[in-house]
């Protein structure tokens, strides 16, 4: 017997299965939750509704998965510059160890040799190797050879101009000529200058050189009674005052 159920029209109750009302000829329509169409589109829809939370559940996973790789990341990165940074504090610290060590292990010596040094080289404007031996020489200052290599590796001094102020010391108070002030310069008995550094001092130097003869030649008149011509030849000999045959000819005829 098959299930009955009331018509929707006329409340007449008909077989489920009938296709029309006997009553009112009304039609008899399924549920539309019962049709095949609507049981298709609603498992559509879930799966629909199933794969959408799926995704979102799978992208709030990787979002929160791509934080948590930038965020370690970040750390790592943090890290890394704390480690640079260390480092080179570090390095820093041991170069400012390593210049107090090298300034400590200075004898006290070696300090006193420089420091002596730089008097004789601002007062009296010595050469490089006339200092040398000033501070080693055992009627001067009687240092050991290390302490002035020190000194002279250490000294902040110019030897051109102490060249030239040492010219100057010449010209002015033994009235010298150009050659025998260089000669003065460069010698091993004199101021032990480098000839470049005499060179620069005479081509330096503002100095009369005719004046100059002219004062020596005074010096040999009146101290030694010399006649002009014998003064002449002490003037521009080789072994003697070494001025220019122009220089001397000016000093007897002016005497």
């Amino acid at each position: 017997m098959s299930k009955m159920k009331k018509c929707k029209v006329c409340s007449k109750e008909i077989a489920s299965n009938a296709k029309s009302c006997p009553e009112c000829g009304a039609k008899n329509k399924k549920a539309i939750y019962k049709r095949p169409w609507f049981i298709v589109l609603a498992i559509i829809i879930i799966l629909g509704t199933l794969g959408e939370s799926s995704y979102e559940d799978s992208t709030v996973a990787n979002n929160k998965t791509i934080s948590e790789v930038e965020q370690n990341q970040d750390k790592e990165i943090s890290n890394n510059q704390g480690e640079e940074k260390d480092v080179l504090v570090k390095e820093n610290e041991e170069k400012v160890e390593e210049k107090e060590e090298k300034v400590e292990e200075v004898p006290k010596e070696y300090k006193s040799a420089l420091r002596k040094a730089k008097v004789y080289s601002d007062t009296m404007s010595m050469s490089k190797e006339g200092l040398y031996d000033q501070l080693t020489s055992e009627y001067g200052e009687k240092f050991s050879d290390e302490a002035a290599q020190y000194a002279m590796d250490n000294l902040e001094a110019d030897w051109n101009k102490n060249a030239l102020k040492k010219a100057k010391t010449y010209s002015d108070t033994m009235s010298m000529s150009k050659a025998g002030l260089y000669d003065q310069l460069t010698s091993e008995y004199g101021e032990k200058f480098t000839e470049e550094e005499a060179k620069y001092a005479v081509d330096n130097l503002d100095a009369n050189w005719k004046e100059n003869a002219l004062k020596k030649a005074k010096v040999y008149q009146e101290t030694m009674a010399m006649s002009p011509s014998a003064i002449y030849d002490q003037l521009v000999s080789e072994y003697g005052e070494k001025f220019t045959e122009e220089e001397a000819k000016y000093a007897v005829d002016n005497l």
